[in-house]
């Protein structure tokens, strides 16, 4: 992203502008659930984040961002992906960008399985294969790769808040890794 004349960058709002936002209008957000694949296409490892969530505890999470305006849904992967995985990530984001679910996050609790005290948000979910170097970055504390069923172990699932052990579920089973 460049910066205009004013200093603004296009795309982005002030946080006084997000906030007003995210009170009166659902937001569109992206999560991109990073995994290693085999040379068959079997998922052998998922990618999960370490971090501090929206409420303030440290959990573990899968890619998530906001989609900018004006910006195609490939991109916000991209760049979600790199923000959080590093440059070197290599992702393969799908020809068809079909999500496997589309998570309802609500800032009232039990509305949905998911939760974002902030917001009301609109996320279109993806499994998306990662073939290099992953480094995290920015305010990312750790990224570790786990075996589906470590991924899907009540250890790991209880490590996650907000509805993303639900999401993480959604996604190994959509790639048949949920037993």
């Amino acid at each position: 992203m460049t910066e205009t004349t004013d200093g603004s960058t296009p795309g982005w709002f002030t946080a006084t502008e997000l906030e007003t936002i995210r009170g009166r209008m659902p937001i569109l957000y992206v999560n991109a659930v990073p995994v290693r694949v085999d040379d068959s296409g079997t998922v052998t490892h998922v990618g999960l984040l370490l971090g501090v969530a929206p409420d303030g505890t440290i959990s573990r999470a899968v890619v998530s961002g906001r989609v900018l305006y004006h910006e195609r849904i490939r991109d916000a992967l991209l760049r979600h992906l790199e923000k959080d995985l590093g440059p070197m990530a290599l992702p393969r984001i799908p020809a068809s960008l079909q999500p496997f679910t589309i998570a309802e996050f609500f800032p009232t609790p039990g509305t949905t399985p998911f939760h974002d005290p902030r917001q009301h948000a609109v996320s279109m979910a993806y499994v998306v294969p990662v073939a290099g170097d992953c480094e995290p970055r920015k305010d990312t504390l750790e990224l570790v790769w786990l075996t589906p069923e470590e991924a899907a172990s009540s250890g790991v699932q209880q490590e996650m808040s907000g509805g993303q052990d639900v999401l993480l579920r959604q996604a190994l089973a959509h790639v048949g890794r949920l037993s």
